[in-house]
């Protein structure tokens, strides 16, 4: 199982959001091979084959880094 850092998971989707809010406002062949490419490295660094299995994949990441956080946060100093 891949287990990508969650900053480069919040930076994926985040950029994920960002072109396809432009491309469904404005769709362009340019925002369309971005949204391919986002989509294409989300899916990789998630070990998942589609976008729906890649945005819960990284929703995944993302709880364990804020569990984990959580975690650290309550052990003493």
């Amino acid at each position: 199982m891949l287990n990508p850092e969650p900053m480069f998971i919040r930076t994926l989707l985040s950029r994920y959001a960002d072109v396809q809010l432009r491309f469904s406002e404005r769709p362009t062949q340019e925002l369309r091979w971005q949204l391919d490419d986002v989509t294409y490295t989300l899916c990789v660094s998630t070990g998942t084959k589609s976008v729906r299995d890649a945005l819960m994949a990284a929703d995944r990441v993302l709880e364990r880094a804020a569990a984990a956080r959580s975690g650290d946060e309550s052990q003493p100093a």
